[in-house]
């Protein structure tokens, strides 16, 4: 039987046998071969950048939507320059975004070219000739309610400096990957011919892995969660944003708009419906807000930076001490069926957890993760030696659950790792397992719930007691505590 510590290959440094401090050093961050890690490019650190370089990258960017600004406002588009100019595949080698398993995202399909298509000769017709902000921005795409959200930005974006990202890591593979670990590879759609107005493709040097090419991202234009202009931000300071306008007569036309929208005591929502429904009367707001945001470029740099770090910490380094000091080299990974597998996985977690400081995992800056999707990208980064087949969110018609491990048809085994923090926790208990197991043709599920309070405890404890679950051996309680208290498993 293979050694699982001579496999235990995770991050990009493993599978090609390169020193992580060379990766440092050259700048680009250390991905995952096993899963999309939750960071993407964020146009504003090209813009903002004090390196020309990246300087270039976005003029080239806005050069690109100009063109599709003035394609679109010209005339009626033929199917086949929409599909030239507008679609584009999902660069799934940089193993960064969104995905849910794998590396594997949809890319830039019809719905966001119809989107682009129309925004651009209707609400975006000035798009490249804005005055009021320093420059601009693809960002402003997504400001409006339209179809184009943060994955598509996230693709866009890395489509359109694709030939950077080739000609970054074809450099670093030249310099540091021996002959045999890099492969001559043809690459579509990497750089625009303005002149015959199509895309043209490139040859390269790059890492070769699993039937497939690596690209490597530098850091520094990284970011998670949001980019620095960004929806969410807009519409959560509306109401800060547009008061500073210092166009008198828009100020007053913008407040009485949305004043009308309001009741008497708003709530949340209903102030930011108000702010959307304003912004479509009135795109120009976005303008200004992208000054504001342009004002204190810095501190998008700052906060870039930090998540980068985090994200470093959290799925590289803590998963990394994680399996090097208690998973490789034991039973975790000798495995008979999935049931059994998945289970033995499971208390093996659990006792690393409770009882060998590998509660640590699951905290950043001393706070306990309250994100769902993050707790199944760390779970999944466990699995990087196993024969059995582990997919993330499988949805089989009847919503999505978080893992289903796989030995061909007839072996399968559904588990749902949640938080007990988790609002929805008892209704996921009752009924969403259930429902998967009869949509993926299997009898065989594990419920995982990981708590950090007494107080957490006791709300799952008292869950399991109302629906007669106490003492199921495929329930599982994991103490992630920082206290380490005593086990709370319900087998």
């Amino acid at each position: 039987m293979i050694n699982p510590k001579a496999v235990a290959r995770i991050y990009f440094t493993d599978f090609f046998d390169i020193d992580p401090e060379i990766l440092e050093v050259y700048g680009a961050f250390n991905v995952s071969l096993i899963n999309d890690l939750p960071l993407f490019i964020d146009p504003f650190l090209l813009f903002d950048s004090n390196d020309e370089t990246y300087q270039r990258l976005h003029e080239d960017i806005i050069r690109y939507v100009r063109f599709l600004r003035d394609r679109s406002i010209e005339t009626e588009l033929p199917l086949r320059m929409v599909t030239e100019w507008f679609h584009f595949p999902e660069v799934r080698q940089n193993w960064l975004g969104f995905s849910k398993e794998g590396n594997w995202g949809s890319g830039l399909g019809s719905k966001f070219a119809r989107a682009l298509h129309k925004n651009l000769h209707t609400a975006f017709r000035s798009f490249g000739e804005e005055t009021i902000s320093q420059g601009s921005h693809l960002e402003k795409l997504r400001l409006l309610d339209n179809g184009v959200g943060r994955d598509h930005l996230s693709d866009f974006t890395t489509n359109l400096i694709k030939g950077f990202l080739l000609e970054y890591t074809q450099t670093f593979a030249r310099d540091f990957l021996q002959p045999t670990q890099r492969r001559r590879m043809a690459v579509q759609k990497v750089r625009f011919d303005y002149e015959r107005q199509r895309w043209q493709g490139g040859t390269y040097d790059l890492p070769y892995w699993d039937g497939d090419f690596v690209i490597l991202t530098p850091k520094v234009i990284l970011t998670k969660d949001e980019a620095w202009i960004n929806r969410s931000d807009l519409l959560g300071r509306f109401h800060d944003i547009y008061p500073s306008i210092p166009d008198e007569q828009l100020r007053e036309r913008v407040d009485e708009h949305f004043r009308k929208l309001l009741s008497d005591n708003p709530k949340e929502d209903e102030v930011k419906e108000a702010a959307s429904a304003t912004l479509q009367a009135f795109p120009e707001i976005l303008d200004y807000y992208i000054r504001e945001k342009e004002e204190t470029g810095d501190k998008a740099h700052q906060i870039s930076d930090l998540k980068v770090k985090e994200t470093e910490e959290q799925f590289v380094n803590q998963v990394r001490e994680l399996v090097d000091r208690h998973l490789a080299g034991t039973d975790f990974y000798r495995e008979p069926d999935t049931f059994d597998a998945s289970l033995r996985r499971v208390h093996f977690l659990k006792d690393v957890i409770e009882n060998k400081d590998g509660y640590r995992l699951f905290y950043m800056n001393g706070k306990p993760i309250k994100r769902e999707e993050d707790l199944q990208i760390m779970y999944r980064l466990t699995w990087f030696a196993s024969p059995i087949e582990i997919d993330r969110e499988v949805n089989n018609g009847r919503g999505p659950v978080d893992f289903k491990a796989s030995r061909g048809s007839k072996d399968k085994t559904l588990i749902e790792f949640k938080l007990a923090s988790n609002s929805k926790l008892k209704k996921n208990l009752q009924n969403q397992v259930g429902v998967y197991e009869a949509a993926n043709n299997t009898s065989n599920s594990i419920k995982v719930i990981l708590f950090f309070t007494d107080v957490e405890f006791k709300r799952v404890f008292d869950i399991l007691k109302e629906l007669d679950l106490l003492g199921q051996p495929n329930v599982v309680m994991i103490d992630a505590g920082r206290d380490n208290k005593p086990s709370a498993s319900t087998t």
